[in-house]
């Protein structure tokens, strides 16, 4: 992988992007995302379980209802730094790579995003608060409407989603005409920022950086926007509905995908020593207390 210029990367093979190179992983690559059953491992049951209430829960209506609510940004005013720290005390239910605070994961991605594009100091800072939309469990909301893989409502569910097979069952748009079919609500080839998303952290702190006016770059807020899509980037799903934008973001959701899933270990970064580079980086792209 080499730099040709500041926002393109090229690729000598795509096929990398899905194979994490050895200093990414400290541990198997295969055993990242094993989503097999085992109701006696609680970690696994916990998994399952907050699946199978997202899986049932996320509707139509329930998005619709859930982006009015919080899309008006009146729950709370914070620093970036103020929000990273919340985030010590949340263990993401979804995650069965990691039972760690979430803020140890946020340190160990911007490090790994660091090493690899020094240069890049926007997306060592996408990379330590992409998951700072998880904030909303700590307001009300249940952790299957914050964390885990997200897919498109308003249309057929898409067949690599984890659990497919079991834990849409009683979900109502699957039996409603209007939402069950290929295309549902959607046009061919409308572009996947055109979906209705699943409700969860990516939505919400992609539309926190737009309501706050980042600094960022458009391509970071993409990233944080679909990073949990896996359906769609590590899936396969909704091709039909991407538009040709669409191969750039997936491009780097894909390259942002080696520091989210890889990086997760029982390796602890030293925040404390780490916390004066980001906050140049916080100050250059988010300063100030932000509207959440």
């Amino acid at each position: 992988m080499r730099i040709l210029a500041e926002n393109h990367v090229h690729l000598l093979d795509p096929s990398e992007l899905m194979r994490p190179e050895p200093t990414f992983a400290d541990k198997n690559p295969s055993k990242f995302r094993d989503y097999s059953v085992d109701t006696t491992d609680p970690l696994k049951e916990r998994v399952r379980q907050t699946y199978r209430q997202m899986h049932l829960n996320q509707t139509v209506d329930f998005v619709q209802g859930r982006r009015n609510h919080w899309l008006q940004f009146n729950t709370i005013q914070m620093t970036i730094r103020e929000a990273l720290e919340k985030l010590n005390d949340l263990v993401d239910e979804s995650d069965p790579d990691l039972d760690l605070p979430n803020i140890i994961h946020a340190f160990q991605a911007a490090e790994r995003a660091r090493a690899e594009f020094p240069e890049h100091d926007w997306l060592h800072l996408t990379a330590l608060i992409h998951d700072l939309g998880k904030i909303m469990a700590f307001y009300g909301e249940p952790q299957w409407a914050v964390v885990g893989d997200t897919f498109a409502v308003g249309c057929r569910w898409g067949d690599s989603i984890v659990y497919r097979d079991e834990s849409f069952v009683g979900n109502p748009d699957g039996a409603n005409p209007s939402y069950n079919t290929r295309y549902g609500i959607y046009k061919p080839n409308c572009g996947v920022d055109n979906l209705l998303m699943s409700w969860g952290h990516d939505e919400y702190m992609y539309s926190v950086l737009k309501h706050n006016r980042t600094k960022l770059p458009d391509v970071a807020c993409n990233i944080i926007r679909f990073h949990s899509f896996y359906p769609w980037h590590n899936g396969g799903d909704y091709k039909h509905l991407e538009a040709p934008k669409d191969v750039e973001t997936k491009k780097w959701v894909l390259i942002f995908n080696r520091y989210d899933l890889y990086t997760k270990s029982e390796v602890v970064p030293d925040i404390e020593a780490l916390w004066p580079y980001y906050q140049t980086l916080i100050d250059k792209y988010l300063p100030g207390v932000l509207e959440f």
